[in-house]
């Protein structure tokens, strides 16, 4: 199998990538179609809006779908991206690289990335291949819209919480987190839902320990450790 062939199938198989599209200029999805078919995707549908893609389909499956952020039937974002993720595939946002809030609703949302339409069709391409394979494309937009945004960088937490969160996403249990501080347990975890509740108000959602342990490695409280040594529980 040549590289090329190799890049336009799907990780495990000789299948080639199927794609489907949506953005509301019609110019645009005939680009992608075209750059789509040459690099040696299958693209099963395009549509102007979401809905009417998830419509189109009609169960069938794709491993890719790529969004545009603003579209002109005035839909939301988040529900977008939540809308074609419904179908079982990958979002890749393809849209203008400055609308760092949109941007940042949409990483929220599940997005697996963001590829400007400034691009080169070979990095668009290149990017579709990448999530397919189920990578997440931490690529320079993404990581340039949530530096950008104090908002997605930092969730205000207090002093305290910062404290708690810092021993919590470390490995304590809540328990020891309340011994190391000074406090009740039923303080410490009116704390943690606190922590939670205010992640939950910028997007970020952190519902179990592992997330945690995220959301204070991205917002600088503690150092770039392996989330997947956190554990999954619940507190």
């Amino acid at each position: 199998m040549t590289s090329a062939t190799a890049a336009a199938s799907r990780a495990g198989d000789d299948q080639p990538v199927r794609v489907a599209i949506v953005d509301d200029h019609e110019s645009v999805r005939l680009g992608l179609k075209a750059a789509c078919e040459n690099a040696g995707y299958e693209v099963v549908q395009t549509a102007s809006n979401a809905r009417d893609l998830v419509s189109g389909l009609a169960g069938r499956q794709c491993d890719v779908i790529v969004l545009d952020l603003s579209l002109g039937d005035g839909s939301l974002v988040t529900d977008n991206v939540h809308l074609v993720q419904g179908t079982g595939a990958a979002v890749l946002i393809h849209s203008i690289a400055d609308r760092v809030a949109s941007v940042r609703e949409a990483l929220a949302a599940g997005a697996a990335g963001v590829i400007p339409k400034s691009s080169p069709t070979t990095t668009v391409m290149a990017a579709v291949a990448s999530v397919a394979r189920g990578d997440v494309l931490n690529n320079l937009e993404w990581a340039t819209a949530i530096d950008a945004d104090r908002d997605f960088a930092k969730a205000q937490l207090g002093r305290r919480e910062r404290d708690v969160l810092h021993l919590y996403a470390s490995g304590l249990p809540l328990k020891m987190v309340a011994m190391q501080l000074g406090i009740a347990h039923s303080t410490a975890r009116e704390y943690l839902d606190r922590i939670r509740v205010k992640y939950v108000e910028v997007g970020r959602p952190a519902p179990t320990k592992v997330d945690l342990l995220r959301r204070a490695v991205e917002d600088g409280i503690l150092p770039g450790l392996d989330p997947d040594g956190g554990g999954d529980e619940r507190a």
